[in-house]
């Protein structure tokens, strides 16, 4: 039983660290397209040759890539980490980066922000009716325990103050 909390404290702390270490870097993936060549339509690296995809030159696409990649990266790390009811609201920004993502990895679609908001409606509407519904079960059934709770105090109080008097 003893080793089964280290080997659990120790995971989370592995599992923390590798977290940290990747909330930190995120700056860094903004910047990564300044040690792309300026001006250049291929881009020879040690993971093979990197082109336009689209773009004018190989530095902008890798900067709209990595930017896209970041905000995915962040946002599901949010979603994933998030304990509270409503985490599954951060799926409606998720979604929306993910189509964005898809948007600069697909070479044949020419304006990559403009048409994914409309695309990812179909995911985002079930996911928001859900949210309302959950908050009006959560609203309704906080209102139940609180007048339960206030009719509980007021039977006390008056116990109390009536075998005072």
């Amino acid at each position: 039983m003893k080793y089964r909390t280290t080997d659990k404290k120790k995971a989370s702390l592995i599992s923390g660290v590798l977290l940290t270490l990747i909330l930190v870097s995120t700056p860094f993936l903004f910047y990564l397209y300044r040690i792309v060549p300026p001006e250049t339509t291929e881009w020879d690296t040690i993971f093979g040759t990197v082109t336009t995809n689209g773009f004018n030159t190989v530095q902008g696409y890798i900067y709209t890539l990595f930017t896209k990649l970041t905000f995915v990266l962040l946002t599901a790390i949010w979603f994933l980490t998030s304990r509270n009811w409503w985490k599954y609201a951060i799926l409606v920004p998720l979604t929306m980066f993910l189509f964005q993502l898809s948007g600069v990895i697909n070479q044949n679609i020419q304006y990559i922000d403009e048409y994914d908001f409309w695309y990812s409606l179909p995911v985002i509407l079930p996911i928001i009716f859900f949210l309302i519904y959950i908050s009006y079960r959560l609203r309704k059934r906080r209102a139940a325990e609180a007048e339960a709770l206030k009719e509980q105090v007021d039977e006390e109080i008056s116990n109390i103050f009536g075998d005072n008097l």
